[in-house]
């Protein structure tokens, strides 16, 4: 067995001493919350009542006592195609307890907004704050204190770190995960991408455009391109949070219908079980193993917002310094599109999470001692899910089985992972250098500022930006409006890019998972937007033909400016329109992008 590398050890151990107070106030939480559980069998007749109406065909065993009872807490709806096949898993879950003679019951449904429908409209405002609203929601499912375990049943690139947010809060109790699995492949990656440059461009039209994109996502199922949907999957196996390989197989398949009925069982069986709880299994060690596979695989940016975010919900403290540190040890094992050319179906096929997390173990860069939700430790999970007949079983996994997609520790793509801390006097930002040639690590360019995309977009359209330029898009934060995906940048930049100009993007804003090619600092914080104290941004001070320098090989986010002397850019109003100014509160609550940027536990004080 491997010896956990040094830096992978001196980081987890500078979290966890960051985290004691933090973390130790939350296990005794979680403690007192087990201890005082309602017994049902003390609860009030006609509170049992009201919770057993709708149960049907379960309503004898609930009224029976003794028999465990399962919350499922969803986040279904078929505008999401991700989220399309969770409409039947309520039903078919009740069969699969009942099998084991236990009961299941929907505590309740969350929001689940689809990113990619609301890229580049004001709706994008509120989808980082629907992360908090899902954790919301799963508080209010779980508030009943009928259940005895939680299925957790979201993808999306919110809706799991809400979900785990909100859970947490009922860590005394066992949950699982349940993803249903990506869409089939549609067309090939690169050729989707050249009809967005093309529309772009102006060389097609709209009619071209929706062919190629319906062509791309046509199906129920997870959208196959490597973002932040399916860096969730991927976290939740470093995590030990799903049944071993249930990420990326198929809806509607045999196998997936198997790893669904063993979620269940295990479920069932974890009921009680306080070394499996989900406060003890989503421990320090566990928020590492998630950093670690985000950088190995070169996962999506959001991440850098949403692990400290879901670490805080149980107590624990993690920062862009520890990441940075992280990701100068950790190697880069896959290439998935944006990254690559081959999907997660491919990445899948090639091996997938089995093959990764067994290449970090023999490794030594994550930590195998976790408690997870399957038997044993976190070496089940570099084990294969397959069918024995019926039978869900797991084998070992083998080589690669694409090494243009899946390399070894040994030969990895990159000797570090991918994404870079860069700081300086413009503030501290995320760099991810997996999906950039390396010629492209430094920029240094006079600067064009912005307040939106929109402007940008008009800019390119006009011919402004046909030169060597640092795109600088301001008042994205949190506390500004939300801190939207800009993904509808990466078209005009990529342009830019091909057109031989060296071009990057600073913005205090997000940029999408699915982001490429182009040199991006993204999460720049302290935002722009004046704080509570009085304090501005760096970023409120640049002006039009600044020379700003970014560079991932050094970490350096600077300009060479003077911004003392300057006023802050006034502020654009918050928006209205599509529910924004019902997430006033929320702005105003929200803390830095480091922090996780959530109101929620901001003002919770966690």
């Amino acid at each position: 067995m491997s010896k956990l590398h040094d830096s992978v050890h001196a980081v987890t151990q500078r979290i966890i001493e960051r985290s004691r107070p933090g973390r130790d106030r939350y296990l005794e939480l979680m403690d007192r919350e087990r201890d005082r559980a309602p017994d049902r069998a003390h609860v009030s007749c006609s509170n049992l009542a009201h919770a057993y109406a709708g149960a049907l065909e379960d309503q004898e065993r609930l009224k029976a006592g003794g028999a465990v009872n399962l919350a499922i807490v969803t986040a279904y709806n078929d505008m999401l195609s991700a989220h399309q096949p969770y409409g039947r898993y309520p039903e078919r879950m009740k069969i699969y307890a009942r099998e084991v003679g236990a009961t299941a019951q929907v505590a309740g449904g969350t929001p689940a907004m689809c990113d990619g429908v609301t890229q580049g409209q004001d709706g994008m405002e509120l989808s980082l704050f629907s992360r908090d609203t899902i954790a919301l929601a799963t508080g209010v499912a779980m508030s009943h204190a009928m259940y005895d375990g939680m299925f957790l049943l979201g993808i999306c690139d919110k809706i799991v770190p809400g979900l785990l947010m909100g859970a947490l809060r009922f860590g005394h109790l066992p949950g699982i995960f349940v993803p249903s699995g990506p869409m089939p492949s549609g067309i090939p990656n690169k050729e989707k991408q050249r009809v967005r440059q093309l529309y772009a461009e102006g060389k097609v039209g709209r009619d071209e455009l929706l062919e190629s994109e319906s062509r791309s996502y046509h199906s129920p199922g997870t959208c196959t391109f490597y973002g932040t949907a399916n860096s969730n999957q991927m976290m939740m196996e470093m995590m030990g949070l799903h049944v071993p390989g249930a990420a990326f197989v198929q809806p509607g398949t045999k196998l997936r219908q198997a790893l669904d009925r063993a979620a269940v069982h295990r479920l069932a069986a974890l009921a009680g079980d306080t070394e499996r709880s989900l406060a003890r299994c989503v421990n320090e060690k566990a928020i590492v193993n998630a950093a670690v596979g985000l950088l190995a695989t070169g996962g999506s940016t959001n991440h850098a917002i949403h692990i400290p975010a879901m670490a805080r919900a149980a107590g624990i403290s993690i920062d862009w310094t520890d990441l940075a540190e992280l990701s100068h040890v950790v190697p880069l094992l896959a290439r998935v599109y944006p990254n690559g050319s081959g999907d997660v179906n491919a990445f899948h096929d090639a091996g997938g999470m089995g093959y990764v997390i067994g290449e970090l173990l023999d490794a030594g860069l994550a930590h195998r001692d976790i408690a997870t939700i399957w038997d044993g430790d976190l070496s089940a999970y570099a084990l294969e899910p397959g069918l024995d007949g019926d039978e869900l079983t797991h084998r070992e996994t083998g080589p690669s089985g694409d090494d243009t997609m899946l390399r070894p520790a040994s030969n990895p793509f990159q000797s570090d992972g991918g994404m870079r801390l860069v700081e300086g006097n413009l503030g501290r930002a995320c760099f991810k250098t997996s999906a950039v040639e390396k010629e492209r690590w430094t920029i240094e360019a006079p600067c064009r500022v912005f307040a939106d995309q929109h402007e940008v977009a008009e800019a390119f359209k006009a011919g402004e930006l046909d030169r060597d330029v640092i795109v600088v898009v301001r008042f994205q934060g949190p506390r500004a409006n939300g801190m939207p995906e800009l993904h509808k940048l990466t078209p005009p930049l990529g342009v830019l890019q091909d057109r031989g100009y060296r071009v990057a993007l600073v913005t205090d804003g997000r940029m999408s998972g699915a982001s490429g090619k182009v040199p991006c600092a993204i999460h720049v914080t302290p935002e722009a937007l004046e704080a509570d104290d009085g304090s501005f941004g760096p970023l409120a001070y640049l002006r039009d033909g600044d020379m700003v320098k970014l560079c991932a090989d050094t970490g350096t986010l600077s300009t060479e400016a003077d911004l003392t002397s300057r006023d802050p850019a006034p502020a654009p109003a918050p928006g209205w329109g599509v529910g924004r100014e019902l997430f006033a509160m929320f702005r105003q609550n929200a803390d830095g992008a480091e922090q996780g940027a959530s109101p929620v536990l901001a003002a919770a004080g966690l």
